[in-house]
């Protein structure tokens, strides 16, 4: 039986370091929704890294992560500490034992003071939107 994994690894700066404390209540209140909304527990992992003047958050995975998990409580940061300026991330979908279509990624790209998505990708809808097109593509023969 094969395994399946997103994996992410990722800082978002919310200006201050009482605001990074802030945050980690806020990442608390987000996962007891998370619970309380039947949203499976494996979201994500957030701590303040003080290497980064003690404003930065690392986002991560612990085994396995949700991608959308992340967007949202980005979005929650950016409203409640009135971020601005571009923020993305982008993550990797991996596999424990080698599958078809079981490989792949994408990234994500916010635009923080309007809360709206600039771009996005997802590596296994563009690879079947690309295989799917009549037109010659680069690398194709």
């Amino acid at each position: 039986m094969a395994d399946f994994f997103t994996h992410f690894s990722c800082v978002l700066d919310v200006g201050t370091p009482d605001d990074a404390a802030r945050a980690l209540d806020l990442y608390q209140a987000f996962m007891q929704e998370a619970a309380r909304e039947d949203i499976p527990p494996a979201g994500f992992l957030l701590s303040v890294q003080p290497e980064h003047g003690g404003s930065a958050l690392w986002i991560r995975d612990e085994v396995t992560g949700d991608p959308q998990q992340v967007i949202l409580f980005v979005l929650r940061c950016a409203e409640a500490f009135n971020l601005t300026g571009r923020w993305g991330f982008q993550w990797a979908n991996t596999c424990s034992r080698s599958r078809v279509n079981a490989f792949g990624g994408g990234a994500h790209v916010l635009d923080l003071a309007t809360r709206e998505t600039i771009a996005w990708i997802d590596t296994n809808g563009w690879l079947a939107r690309t295989l799917a097109s009549p037109r010659k593509q680069r690398g194709a023969r």
